[in-house]
Formats: structure tokens, C-alpha cells, sequence
């Protein structure tokens, strides 16, 4: 696409004609809440247990919270850090926190102590709201951290055992603020909203920072691709800390529909509450959706109603998808990173696919497919010549990304921003192939791809082979370094509960279904190592297959 440059003499539409108060007011998600509550302020925003509150509820609430912190003598860029499961008071803190011009820091409840005190360090953390069930490792992280940043500890009816923590529970805070507190909007819309920190990779995390323009534009990508509206009921089983709830924290809020909290992933319980509150929406990494699949029977409550499942944060592979189906899920596909908001790309449906067989349609959804309505384009890039690869399905390249719903960039790290961006392109780090329709098809990270003789292996390609296995629940596929070969897969498995499988049979069944030159060497049976947001560390397995 050809940009223009703007022309220096200027044409008769910008005679007398301008940005006003009245035409040009930055722009933030948190306009969503105020309008929420101004529309429907008696409608249900928030169910937790047996908890409801009202749109009106938590305007004031939120209100309250940044009249809090700015009396505390917090504003404008200065971090406020919460770690709480996805709880009323977490949804809270994404309006509340950047109402009074904070950052808000969302803070990943598995980590660790040391990992949350780096965070606080880094970050600048003024102070920090946490859940009194994860309050023994804030308190470990504090003690570790060299800010000592206070603490106001959350008590949430569901949680189980913690303890108090800080200088006062949350409550207490809120009750110094006014609930009619005429909250600040942001002067510029590139002003710090959020900053998140990535995980999954060996060594300290980046701090990513998001603009209020992002996160505005994201939450509307989210509401028009996942097609929500003020009837979505949307059910929190993606965590909000991870991308700030891929926006939808703000996404749910724009259209006015009603967000049900849930403090952790349980299939049990994730099916009873789909059933008691016709939950329309949920989200969540692939191993979500396999828990789901294999819970058991008797825990899984049947429902009637159409229930959608974004899946992302990993490519999913075809028999996911195609057992999500199966159970009567409408599952979509999205792709993105913390460095887009989350979401940035999504396997849009078209008619022509929808006679296509099952198994046909779940190869077509594994696809990453096309950029998100509210992104500005998609490319896959030869990372050598910088020139974008034909779109065969067959030649890999970079996946970029440019748009508004981009970071600003790594704080405190400006030769990992420019790395990133100083192309005018989000350089992803994932490799990708382009179809001849135009949609993307993630094939690796550019450090798992395989080389094995000379051939590139991608081991996405064979993990989507392996869980296709009629008795594998999990596998991820890594190099493993061969004299001969250079390198060669080695794949790592988890079996069903209660089934025999042995390594021949693995490879076996690799062979019949793939190149046999693409067949694992080696299978290992184990539990596979996550990250704290449920991906599967492959640096790990990596580690691991070179002792083997």
C-alpha cells in the first residue's frame, strides 16, 4: 500500500477546519466503562459466585479506587501493580488504576517471588493490590524486592486460606475515595495504560508498554471479530494478567455485556457455570481446551446454546479444534503476543468452507489467517532479503505486524524496541507460510524450526501429527543433535490416562501420516513443563533431549 505524505500547501478541506475539543479527544478504554453505566446502570456487569453488580456498581467503584490512589499521591505515570486471579477487584483495577493516570501492572500469578520482585524493581512499582490467597509470595517478593512498594491486600469471598497483608484490605481503600470522583482522562493517547511483562524465555522478562489508543483499538478488534454484543455473557477463563485479558476486560465492557468471574480453570466447574448463566463467550491457550476435552464425562454439563471459545497464545492443533467441535464449542482462532494486546490476527470463516468435512474444517481454523479489523497489515517477510515470500502455503518467512495496536515499545530496553520495530513493522520472531487466499499459517518460532540433512522440519507440522494419535493427550516436538543428521525431532509425550503407548508405535504412526523423514527419532513419555501462562517451555525439552 502507498502511503501519501502530507502535502505542504494546503488543500481547501484544511482551511478554517481542524482538530477541536469538540472533534479530537484522545482515546482510552475507559470511556467503555462510563458509558456502560450511563446506558445500562442497572444491568448485571459482574457475576462472582454469588456476587452481582450492576454497571452503575462498578462506575462508582472504580471511581472510588482512583480517587483513592490520588489522594495516596499517585498519578500520572506512576505504577500501581495487582496480583489477584480473575476476581471482581482485578476487572476493577483496569478502570480504576488508569482512571487516576497510573500504569497499571498486572502481575502473573505463577511466578514466582524472585520473578514478581524483578517486576516490582523494574517497573517502578508504587504500590501493589494483591489477592490474600496469593499473599505469602507477594510478601516473599517485597521482601526481596529493593523498592519495598506498600501493600493493600484484596479478601474475595471464594478465595481459599492466604492472609492479610499491608496496611489495609481493599475495601478500606476504597472507602477513603469518592465514588463521584471526576476521574482524569488522558491528555494523549499514547500515555501509558498498562504494562505487562512477557514469560517464557530464558533470562529476565520485557516490560511491555500499552497506550491507551492500543488498548481502545484492541478491545474493539476483540468485540467485532469474536462478535460480542450487550446479550454476551463472557466467561473469564483466560487469565487477566496475561495481555490484560487479551483486552477483553475492556472488550466485554464496550458492548455492555456481563463478564463472569472465575478464580482458576476448572472443567467442572467451567461447565456448570456455562450451563447456570448461559455463558455465550470464554477464551483461552490450547491446554484449556484439552482439559476441556478430557475431563471427565460425568462432570461435563450438556448445554443448548450456542457457546464461542477463542483459542490462542499457541497454535492449536487440528484434533483440539475438532474435539472442541464435537462437543458442540464454536471455536475461532486467534493469533498475537503481548506486543499486540494480544489478539492481532484471527482465522476469519469463509462460506465456502462450510462444506467441508470436520477434520477438513479443523485444519482450515489451525490457520492464523488474516490481520484483525483494527490492525493495519500483515506480512510474511524472507528475514535475509526482507522481501515478502509468495504466497505458495509452502515458502516460510516472518510473520510482521503494523498498527495501532502495537506496542509502544520495551521499557527501559531501547535495542530490544529497535530490534523490534525499527523496520516500521512488529517483527514477531514467528515463522509463517501465506496461502494463495492470503491466510497465514504459523509453521515455528524461528529457534524451533528443525534442520535435519539440509530439510527444515517444523515441528508444529509434527506435533499436529502426534495429537492426532488416538492416545496422546499431549506432545511438543524439539531439535535433538545428531551426528549424522545435524539435528532430528525428538518428541516429547503425554499419553491418555489409562492407555498403553509405546515409542514404536509413536514413530510408527508418525511415519504412515507425515514424510518419514520428518518422524521423530526419539519419544519421551512425561508431563510436559509449562510456563506460567500454560505454554509448553520447549526450552526445557530442548535442554532435556541434548542428555538423552
Amino acid at each position: 500500500m502507498t502511503q501519501i505524505a502530507p502535502n505542504s500547501a494546503a488543500s481547501i478541506f484544511d482551511q478554517g477546519l481542524g482538530r477541536t475539543a469538540a472533534n479530537h479527544m484522545a482515546l482510552t478504554p475507559l470511556d467503555y466503562l462510563e458509558r456502560a453505566a450511563t446506558a445500562y446502570p442497572d444491568k448485571v456487569a459482574v457475576i462472582h459466585g454469588d456476587l452481582r453488580r450492576t454497571y452503575g456498581d462498578m462506575y462508582r467503584r472504580t471511581r472510588q479506587l482512583a480517587s483513592a490512589l490520588a489522594a495516596r499521591g499517585l498519578g500520572l505515570g506512576d505504577t500501581v501493580s495487582i496480583m489477584a486471579p480473575n476476581t471482581p477487584g482485578m476487572l476493577e483495577a483496569h478502570y480504576g488504576v488508569p482512571m487516576a493516570g497510573c500504569v497499571l501492572n498486572a502481575l502473573n500469578t505463577r511466578l514466582d517471588s524472585a520473578a514478581i520482585a524483578f517486576i516490582l524493581d523494574h517497573g517502578e512499582s508504587k504500590l501493589v493490590l494483591v489477592d490474600k490467597e496469593l499473599a505469602p509470595v507477594v510478601e516473599e517478593a517485597v521482601g526481596l524486592s529493593e523498592r519495598k512498594p506498600p501493600v493493600i491486600w484484596i479478601d474475595d469471598a471464594l478465595a481459599e486460606g492466604g492472609k492479610a497483608l499491608g496496611e489495609m484490605e481493599y475495601e478500606q481503600l476504597l472507602a477513603t475515595g469518592d465514588p463521584e470522583y471526576d476521574w482524569t482522562w488522558p491528555v494523549d493517547e499514547w500515555q501509558a495504560l498498562a504494562l505487562n511483562y512477557t514469560s517464557g524465555t530464558t533470562g529476565n522478562p520485557k516490560g511491555v508498554v500499552f497506550h491507551h489508543r492500543g488498548a481502545y483499538m484492541n478491545a474493539m478488534g476483540n468485540a467485532i471479530a469474536f462478535q460480542l454484543d450487550r446479550e454476551t455473557r463472557y466467561l473469564w477463563t483466560l487469565p487477566m494478567f496475561h495481555c490484560n485479558g487479551w483486552t477483553y476486560t475492556w472488550g466485554v465492557t464496550a458492548v455492555c455485556g456481563t463478564h463472569v468471574c472465575l478464580r482458576k480453570v476448572d472443567p467442572e466447574l467451567i461447565f456448570q457455570l456455562i450451563a447456570a448463566h448461559k455463558v455465550t463467550h470464554m477464551c483461552g491457550a490450547p491446554i484449556v481446551l484439552t482439559m476441556l476435552i478430557h475431563a471427565p464425562e460425568e462432570t461435563k454439563a450438556a448445554f443448548t446454546h450456542q457457546v464461542w471459545i477463542a483459542t490462542g497464545g499457541a497454535a492449536p492443533q487440528s484434533s483440539t479444534i475438532s474435539g472442541m467441535e464435537q462437543m458442540g464449542f464454536s471455536v475461532v482462532h486467534l493469533y498475537g503476543l503481548t506486543e499486540t494486546y494480544g489478539p492481532s490476527t484471527i482465522c476469519a470463516w469463509p462460506p465456502e468452507w462450510d462444506d467441508l468435512d470436520l477434520e477438513a474444517k479443523a485444519r482450515r481454523m489451525a490457520r492464523q489467517g488474516v490481520w484483525y479489523p483494527t490492525l493495519e497489515g500483515m506480512r510474511v517477510v524472507d528475514p535475509e532479503t526482507l522481501e515478502d515470500v509468495p504466497q505458495d502455503g509452502q515458502t516460510i518467512g516472518e510473520l510482521w505486524l503494523r498498527g495501532n495496536t502495537v506496542m509502544k515499545g520495551y521499557l527501559k530496553n531501547p535495542a530490544a524496541t529497535e530490534d523490534a520495530l525499527g523496520q516500521g513493522w512488529f517483527r514477531s520472531g514467528d515463522l509463517a507460510v501465506l496461502h494463495p487466499d492470503g491466510y497465514a499459517e504459523m509453521k515455528d518460532r524461528s529457534k524451533d524450526i528443525i534442520i535435519s540433512g539440509g530439510e527444515n522440519i517444523s515441528s508444529l507440522e509434527v506435533e499436529d501429527v502426534l495429537y492426532r494419535h488416538p492416545k496422546i493427550m499431549e506432545a511438543a516436538v524439539v531439535a535433538k543433535t545428531d551426528e549424522k543428521w545435524g539435528e532430528t525431532p525428538c518428541a516429547f509425550v503425554t499419553p491418555k490416562p489409562g492407555v498403553e503407548l509405546t515409542a514404536d508405535e509413536v514413530i510408527a504412526f508418525c511415519r504412515d501420516h507425515m514424510a518419514r523423514f520428518k518422524a521423530p527419532k526419539t519419544v519421551v513419555f512425561c508431563d510436559l513443563p509449562k510456563t506460567s501462562t500454560g505454554k509448553i517451555q520447549k526450552f526445557v525439552l530442548r535442554e532435556q533431549a541434548e542428555v538423552l
